[in-house]
């Protein structure tokens, strides 16, 4: 039976850094020497992709090197479940976790990998002030149980990133470079990234996603039109806007981008009606003939016949192929209007509906207007007793356009891991209950201290008290969730869709890692004997093998008592635990047997892997005979922790 410690690959999130070598190693094996990249010949392997000189293009700043080195070490934390701060644990596929942003991502590598359609993030603009994600290219672990105060700090401030200590804009970039690099791995091939900035570290940013993207995959610079006037306080020009940079995971896989169309629109430009129309609904036209942008093209200059028998020539070509134009005159899809000078137009067809009855959508822009800044406060106000509780919260306005042209998929999974106020999830609920889809989110949110000092931070000591929860962020993000679920189901009755979350906090892995104390050895063994730290329970230790088995965190787990211990299946059988802290040899036999008879019934498809947990066996005979029983019933795969 193979044992699974702290210091194992298996007990760590994913190694980047390795899986990159191994992709490597695939594409050019013999560019590797005894295990080794041998550079000299991976040159001559790539020829003129190589870029030789010494002065390059592209953005530089100090500790860049290690900023993509802190995304490429692997995290020895965990995730904690926490059901007793959840709404429907156990039906919901929605997550929020609670932590250090960098760490989670990390953590989540092996489960989410190329599986998230959408990641939308409103990091912390760069205004000179402080911000609190302090990365020290060392323990973010420790980091995180500092700015929570699980653990003693050196009770110095958090982060200065003053414009006069000369690294206004590198710490920034230091903080966003490991955190987008790491996003990249989780989006799908087709997925889409959406990134709130202004103009402080625009181009910054874009920078340095061109590098950690690819320019070729950048979208569009969205501008948001965020107020409709003021600016009395302003010295220059009076600012008016934000953007939301976009970026495609695979430009080449993403298509095109669509929203639904506003009735206003339909009302303004769907004008007329057919014999179609019961099916199509209304149509608008569009002239058939070529416009000089397009290139020559022989092949689209042929006639089609018309009214009063007439034959229409094009004056250059026409935008359709003869077979095409032949078809859209068969299904009245062809439109013949007199212009001014009575002279007939060949046009179009454009129904509201296509041929599946389905209405059409229209293409994004890249303005959004009438969403502002203040109808995000509203929110917060109605939500929250009009307690300002959170400074400058996006409105789900300004959300609503980037998951209908980035969220298509009615299942897929969006991403917010500066989360906030939980705008992200809440116009995701709303536009779940709008148009009966299941989309599901995963939020990150670090516990910020909410500073009574700070005017932008209002939450009154009387209302945090009310909520009983401390003053912090992550506390008001599910605060914000909790009521915008109950404000859904009053508006929308009839939506049966998914309106719980999961709540997971970020904490120490709970597999003990080997810290010998030179001074007590004998002590040190002592402790040893158990991996499995203390305080953990049976539930936090399972989630986090799923975290390190690459499992989702919202998998299905059934429960079973068998030979009178609590047995756990994982995903109809993937993974089968039994976290009992005492296994005697006189239950061995009933215990294997049982889980077998159950793996028969659950019949999983692929392999199952069986995990107990080490201490719990009376000694080495029940061990080995255990593993011995499964083994006969072609369950192989059994560890121990």
């Amino acid at each position: 039976m193979e044992k699974l410690t702290a210091n194992d690959p298996e007990a760590r999130s994913a190694d980047v850094v390795a899986e990159n070598v191994d992709q490597l190693r695939v594409l050019f094996p013999e560019a590797f020497t005894e295990g080794k990249v041998d550079f000299g010949v991976l040159k001559q392997l790539l020829g003129n992709a190589v870029e030789e000189r010494e002065e390059k293009y592209g953005l530089n700043w100090h500790g860049k090197r290690r900023a993509r080195q802190l995304a490429l070490t692997p995290s020895t934390g965990t995730l904690r479940p926490c059901p007793e701060e959840s709404v429907a644990w156990d039906t919901t596929q929605n997550l929020m976790i609670e932590g250090d942003n960098l760490e989670v991502l990390k953590l989540l590598q092996k489960s989410y990998a190329g599986k998230v359609k959408l990641i939308y993030i409103d990091p912390p603009y760069n205004t000179g002030k402080d911000f609190v994600y302090p990365d020290d290219f060392g323990d973010n672990i420790k980091n995180y149980l500092e700015l929570t105060g699980q653990i003693d700090g050196e009770n110095r401030k958090l982060s200065s990133n003053a414009e006069a200590s000369g690294r206004f804009h590198t710490d920034w970039l230091n903080m966003m470079y490991s955190r987008l690099k790491l996003a990249r791995n989780l989006l799908r091939k087709d997925g889409v990234l959406c990134i709130s900035i202004d103009d402080c570290e625009r181009d910054n940013l874009r920078s340095a996603c061109d590098e950690l993207f690819g320019a070729e995959n950048f979208v569009e610079s969205i501008v948001w039109k965020k107020r409709y006037g003021g600016g009395a306080k302003e010295k220059y020009l009076v600012s008016l806007h934000e953007y939301v940079l976009v970026y495609a995971k695979n430009i080449s896989a993403l298509g095109s981008l669509h929203v639904p169309r506003d009735q206003a629109s339909i009302e303004k430009y769907y004008t007329k009606r057919d014999g179609n129309f019961e099916k199509r609904g209304p149509y608008r036209t569009h002239p058939l003939e070529a416009t000089k942008s397009m290139g020559s093209r022989p092949n689209l200059v042929f006639p089609i016949p018309g009214p009063e028998g007439v034959k229409f020539f094009p004056k250059r070509q026409w935008l359709w192929s003869e077979e095409r134009v032949s078809q859209a005159l068969h299904m009245d899809e062809i439109e013949f209007q007199k212009d001014k000078d009575g002279q007939w137009t060949v046009h179009t067809k454009q129904y509201l509906k296509d041929e599946n009855g389905e209405v059409r959508k229209a293409k994004s822009f890249s303005i959004i207007d009438n969403v502002f800044s203040q109808h995000g406060t509203n929110e917060l106000l109605e939500l929250f007793e009009n307690a300002h509780i959170f400074p400058f919260p996006k409105p789900t306005g300004l959300i609503k356009p980037l998951l209908e042209f980035g969220a298509t998929d009615s299942d897929g999974i969006v991403m917010d891991f500066f989360a906030g106020s939980a705008t992200t999830a809440h116009a995701l609920m709303k536009l779940n209950a709008t148009d009966s889809t299941n989309r599901c989110y995963i939020l990150v949110q670090l516990p910020e201290p909410v500073n009574p000092e700070n005017k932008d931070q209002k939450a009154p000591a009387d209302f945090c008290d009310k909520i009983g929860k401390p003053r912090n962020v992550a506390e008001l993000t599910k605060e914000r969730l909790r009521r915008a679920t109950k404000k859904i189901k009053n508006d929308t009755p009839m939506f049966a869709g998914d309106l719980g979350f999961r709540v997971f906090k970020l904490d120490t892995s709970n597999i003990r890692a080997w810290e010998p104390n030179h001074d007590d050895l004998k002590g040190t063994l002592l402790d040893s004997i158990d991996h499995i730290k203390p305080d953990r329970s049976q539930e936090d230790i399972l989630y986090e093998l799923l975290l390190k088995l690459g499992l989702d965190l919202c998998v299905s787990i059934e429960t079973r008592s068998i030979a009178e211990k609590s047995v756990r299946s994982v995903g109809a059988g993937t993974l089968i635990a039994c976290l009992d802290e005492t296994i005697a040899r006189k239950d061995v036999e009933s215990l294997a047997l049982g889980i077998v008879e159950w793996h028969k019934q659950l019949k999983p498809t692929g392999d199952t892997t069986v995990i107990f947990r080490d201490s719990a066996f009376e000694d080495d005979v029940a061990k080995t005979n255990l593993a011995a029983i499964l083994a006969q019933h072609g369950l192989q795969d059994v560890r121990s922790l």
